[in-house]
């Protein structure tokens, strides 16, 4: 039963239209503000929203930043990814119409839109996920403080555990992933995910629509947005044994089936790390654990890491020293950044790889670290141009696990050794002996120079001349 708050009518009985009880009952509403959440199953955000709401409205915001290029010269969202959003954003819209709800999708600067959604409705508190980057963190502190009068409530859905569920301190969160590793195993609570809910209350009656853009039919990616869709792989990819192989094919360069490819649905928060642990344990009970099943639940402790020490770091996470005091001999090199982004450098394999990403939206975990590799060592070129390409391409882009990883093969962050550098005729070798990537991916020849004029700006001459 809903709760409401009994507010006595104090007008005077001669001025009383007599047909009104001598109470009234105040509705209690909800704005439940919808960021890396976008999912009915196991969203506690959604569940709190719910709670002690007789009137509650949904609402997506697409922040304009988004769209526009940022200091690296590439814009923080890319092609791919805004069509996998706009079709997870359809797909919760047709979720919470079942339950009698809708979704509001707003665009423009969150601040001003909610504050403006805030003066129309006039909610009584505002729910939202907590947000692990700076810049969305201030966001909430602006709204927060423009919006004195509701009240503001949080929790934490795009991670595995919550602050107090960590064995230690944010302040005492290790640098190096094997520290963090060892304290979280050690003292893991059993994970629970909870389900959908199965009613919810209506939004007001005078909402307005805002209709969702359509995506466009004309993107190549292997995947859609949405949390079935999200929870029917979960299903296929635990009703199949590649589980039990998975240690050994999750550096293969191509191949649906070599890795989980849970992430896109992780990214947006339409499917949950802590439903995948579910399934994962489900599924070892049921045929066994080995060095595979187990290093699917590894590279989930990886994200939960980076997701931790992007907090703690904050701003520090875009720093070119990352979280040390020494940055990487590197620059910005105009012409090889952009030979590098278009996949037009002297290496194949490195080609194949940025036109596989800027094709698709998508690269193995393998050719993340082989192309970031080659622009930061073979290249020069510093890391964070590197990381906001990515930022842009990748269809499943997370804030804290790309920038994180940036900073592990530059060597200013979170790598015990101090950087990766991968040598690329050997990985060519490893990964692709029969070139079959590189002939699906880059089958043009390469090209004779990386650079076309020197230091002082004078033409350089083709070395094959």
């Amino acid at each position: 039963m809903h709760q409401r708050r009994l507010i006595l009518n104090r007008t005077p009985p001669s001025l009383r239209n007599t047909d009104q009880a001598d109470t009234v009952y105040s509705m209690s509403t909800t704005l439940y503000w919808m960021t890396h959440d976008l999912r009915c199953d196991d969203n506690p955000a959604l569940l709190k929203a719910i709670a002690g709401s007789d009137r509650l409205i949904c609402v997506y915001c697409l922040d304009s930043q988004w769209l526009r290029p940022d200091r690296y010269q590439s814009t923080l969202m890319g092609t791919h990814r805004w069509h996998f959003l706009l079709q997870t954003l359809q797909e919760l819209d047709q979720s919470l119409a079942l339950n009698g709800q809708r979704l509001l999708f707003l665009q423009g600067d969150p601040v001003r839109q909610l504050s403006t959604l805030i003066e129309t409705f006039k909610p009584d508190r505002l729910v939202v996920s907590e947000q692990i980057g700076v810049y969305e963190r201030h966001q909430l502190r602006q709204l927060s403080l423009a919006n004195p009068s509701i009240e503001f409530r949080s929790c934490w859905t795009h991670t595995l555990f919550a602050p107090h569920e960590l064995p230690f301190e944010l302040a005492q969160l290790p640098n190096q992933f094997t520290p963090f590793k060892h304290a979280v195993e050690a003292t893991r609570r059993a994970i629970h995910p909870v389900a959908a809910p199965s009613r919810m209350p209506p939004p007001p009656a005078n909402m307005p629509p805002a209709p969702l853009p359509l995506p466009s039919a004309n993107i190549l990616s292997p995947f859609r947005g949405g949390c079935r869709e999200a929870l029917a792989h979960l299903d296929h990819y635990f009703s199949q044994p590649h589980a039990h192989h998975y240690k050994t094919t999750r550096n293969a360069l191509q191949g649906w089936n070599n890795s989980t490819h849970f992430s896109p649905w992780l990214a947006n928060g339409s499917l949950s790390a802590r439903r995948i642990i579910e399934r994962l344990e489900a599924y070892e009970a049921a045929f066994g654990s080995n060095d595979s099943t187990r290093w699917i639940g590894f590279e989930l402790l990886w994200r939960e890491f980076f997701h931790w020490y992007a907090l703690k770091h904050g701003v520090r996470l875009f720093h070119r020293s990352g979280i040390g005091s020494r940055a990487p001999l590197t620059s910005f090199y105009p012409e090889r950044f952009r030979q590098w982004s278009q996949g037009n450098t002297p290496w194949p394999l490195v080609n194949a790889c940025m036109h596989e990403l800027n094709a698709t939206g998508f690269l193995s975990n393998r050719g993340r670290q082989i192309a970031a590799s080659a622009l930061i060592n073979e290249l020069g070129v510093d890391w964070r141009y590197g990381a906001a390409w990515f930022q842009q391409q990748l269809i499943d882009h997370d804030l804290a696990s790309n920038w994180g990883n940036w900073q592990y093969i530059a060597g200013v962050g979170a790598d015990p050794r101090g950087g990766r550098h991968f040598n690329l005729a050997h990985q060519a070798a490893q990964f692709d002996p029969d070139g079959e990537y590189v002939a699906r991916w880059a089958p043009e020849p390469e090209p004779p120079n990386t650079d076309s004029r020197d230091a002082a700006d004078w033409p350089l001459q083709n070395r094959h001349d």
